[in-house]
């Protein structure tokens, strides 16, 4: 094994054609750099600056942000900054908040994990970072080159390595530690802490600068302050080594192809290795305003840990003192209402005033049943008012002999102003396009299925995970139960219907209630059809999709709830990976099948949000976060923790939280969320990006 290959950059071709290029480039930022270090007693040097690098927040071209990106060179540290055009005019679309919201202010190197390359047959080429966190910036889009000099620029100041598991892949400080570089190379959030090794106090997507300072137009004196605290700041944690629990990785291979891979690799890598036991990480005490008790013998610990106060709790608990002095009447035994700055909330009677509360949202209501469905309709079956019906599914769901209607209704698949006579004309045409595609994968011949390599993986694969599905629940119970056969039939129609996309573990969960809804194999295909082109981006290969999510629930958590925002900062589990599951398939497997396909019609309403799962998932961390950080839980132990609430959590409860924090988070939730973050709205005619960079 030539260790030497595998480490080195030199045997790439890409690298050694852009050594003139990057030497050229290295002597314009020189130029740069002497400029605006001049007056920089830091000693902050520019050693690249590329102009044009553009992210995509949507599929919109008018919606792309242009910036300058650099590298930022002081001592022996390498920073990264990306800072987009001030005042970008042809971008009317775009507002100053998402333009901040996409900033890269001097991120150091030694929270990146690796950098991907891609490089499409059409189109440009970009590159993803990738932090050691987990999370990855949006990726950067070269509209006028420059990529190879970029990654040579780093070459020159930053140990950087090609990954032996894919060429595009360059693993950024590795230090030929073999468990982690296969983490590395598989970008998989960090689970556990594998080798101890120096990590900072920023956490991913957070601005090391001050926040006073302007975000925009690139000055290299802002940049440069962000060094100079970056520098200040710097900590060293010590990671403990962490327990390869075979109970958590079997629950990662439950969630996609790509951890199973991952559990699979980590076994051989790590195949002879004894790792202890988990140990719990020793949290500062000061984190927690402890009382500082010194023994002569030892420390006094405490029985129970302090846990930090819910500040929204605390909020509420002051508005509900404000209602309460405001309402000089009540009579015993009647609920009111009150308006507050923190929304709309029912006032308990005067016999419990003295425990006042406020309680979170409206109060669910019985489902939607047939004699009021038909106060939304017209004589010819239109929706009178789609805005109505949205808010009545929202606030109490469907009864189930309903659902088959309504369902193609919120998913998009019947427009909310078709009529009856339009719907059964769509529904047959619908039809017979679905029978012309599904006979594409039925006519293949034994002999040509030897030569199609791809449709023989797809189909093994969908054959293991339709057996697996839900075959506790009647319909899909038995053997040889033609259900599940329309299953398989279903999974694989679509994968020829999106090639690129095809099939991914996860996709069999969402398909599963929609079958049993619909009871018809067209129309399930095609109401699945709508729901992949919300959730679709959840299975890229990029991660992409997943990604955004994580990130935005991070910036909702550290709005709503800073405190157990700081706890996760502490216990580095600011990538939200426990929460993977959640997003991915939208909680299929955390209630039980009933209430799934009751939460799933309130999120396809899009009443409040087209993005209240996240809240959901905010309101789940929020009900636990006392056990969470009283038990001083870090990611192992979350991990299983979150995995062990599937079952027992309470639908109504944590829809009612999800509304209140929502309605609380307002215009600043929003703006927590990336444009285009999935599940966004579907919109005609977009067909799901292509998996580029990659072959099938």
């Amino acid at each position: 094994m030539q260790e030497t290959e595998q480490h080195d950059l030199s045997d790439d071709a890409d690298y050694a054609a852009s050594q003139l290029q990057g030497s050229a480039s290295m002597m314009q930022s020189d130029s740069i750099s002497k400029q605006s270090s001049s007056s920089d007693s830091d000693g902050a040097e520019i050693v690249y600056s590329k102009d044009n690098v553009t992210i995509h927040p949507t599929q919109f071209a008018s919606e792309r942000i242009g910036g300058r990106l650099k590298l930022i060179k002081q001592g022996s540290s390498l920073f990264m900054s990306w800072i987009p055009y001030k005042g970008q005019s042809s971008n009317a679309r775009v507002s100053e908040k998402d333009r901040n919201l996409y900033t890269i202010r001097a991120v150091p190197f030694t929270e990146v994990r690796s950098i991907r390359r891609h490089t499409p047959a059409l189109g440009w080429q970009y590159i993803i970072v990738v932090l050691s966190s987990g999370l990855a910036f949006p990726p950067l889009y070269f509209y006028n080159g420059g990529v190879k000099e970029f990654l040579a620029t780093i070459k020159q100041h930053v140990f950087i390595v090609r990954s032996s598991e894919d060429a595009n892949t360059f693993l950024v400080n590795d230090f030929q530690n073999p468990l982690q570089r296969t983490l590395s190379s598989l970008e998989l959030p960090r689970a556990v802490s594998v080798a101890i090794e120096p990590s900072t106090s920023f956490s991913a997507g957070e601005s090391p600068s001050n926040e006073n300072q302007q975000r925009i137009g690139g000055g290299f004196h802002n940049e440069s302050s962000s060094i100079s605290q970056y520098n200040a700041k710097q900590r060293q944690k010590v990671h403990d080594p962490r327990d390869l629990s075979i109970q958590v990785l079997e629950k990662f291979s439950l969630v996609t192809k790509f951890a199973r891979e991952t559990t699979s690799q980590l076994f051989r890598e790590s195949h002879g290795n004894g790792y202890g036991a988990i140990e719990r990480r020793n949290h500062d005490q000061s984190s927690f305003d402890y009382p500082e008790r010194v023994s002569s013998v030892k420390e006094n610990i405490p029985d129970e840990i302090p846990v930090p106060s819910d500040p929204l709790e605390d909020h509420l608990i002051q508005a509900s003192i404000l209602v309460k002095q405001k309402i000089s009447c009540l009579k015993h035994n009647h609920v009111e209402e009150a308006a507050t700055n923190l929304g709309t909330f029912e006032l308990i009677s005067c016999k419990e005033v003295d425990k006042l509360t406020l309680v979170w949202g409206k109060p669910r209501q019985p489902p939607l049943g047939s004699e009021e469905w038909v106060t939304f309709l017209d004589s010819e079956g239109r929706i009178v008012d789609s805005k109505a019906l949205r808010k009545r599914v929202f606030y109490g769901g469907v009864e189930h002999g309903l659902r088959k209607e309504v369902w193609a209704l919120l998913l998009g698949y019947h427009s909310y102003d078709s009529t009856y006579a339009e719907r059964e004309y769509l529904r047959s045409i619908k039809k017979s396009e679905y029978e012309t595609i599904k006979i594409q994968w039925q006519s293949i011949s034994p002999e040509q299925a030897k030569r199609f390599t791809k449709f023989r993986e797809r189909k093994g694969l969908i054959e293991k995970d339709v057996v697996r599905t839900d075959r506790s629940f009647s319909f899909y119970d038995g053997d040889d139960n033609t259900n599940v056969n329309l299953l398989r039939d279903i999974l694989l129609t679509y994968s020829f219907y999106n090639f690129d996309l095809g099939y991914c573990q996860g996709m069999s969960d969402l398909l599963s209630p929609i079958l049993f809804v619909m009871e018809d194999e067209s129309e399930s295909f095609w109401c699945f059809v709508a729901l992949m082109e919300r959730l679709g981006p959840n299975f890229n290969r990029d991660q992409n999709g997943m990604h955004s999510q994580l990130f935005a629930l991070c910036k909702l958590v550290e709005l709503l709830d800073s405190p157990l925002h700081n706890y996760f900062k502490q216990n580095d589990c600011l990538n939200y990976f426990f929460c993977f599951r959640w997003i991915l398939i939208q909680f299929k497997r955390e209630f039980e099948y009933e209430k799934t396909m009751r939460l799933w019609e309130v999120l396809w309403t899009h009443y409040l949000s087209e993005h209240l799962h996240l809240y959901v998932c905010v309101a789940i961390l929020k009900r636990y976060r006392n056990k969470i950080m009283g038990e001083q839980m870090d990611f192992d132990p979350l991990l299983k923790f979150i995995n062990e609430l599937s079952g027992r959590i309470d639908l109504d409860s944590i829809l009612r939280d999800a509304e209140a924090l929502c309605i609380c988070a307002g215009e600043n939730g929003a703006a927590c969320i990336p444009p285009g973050t999935p599940p966004s709205l579907p919109v005609d005619g977009l067909l799901l990006s292509t998996q580029q960079d990659d072959v099938l």
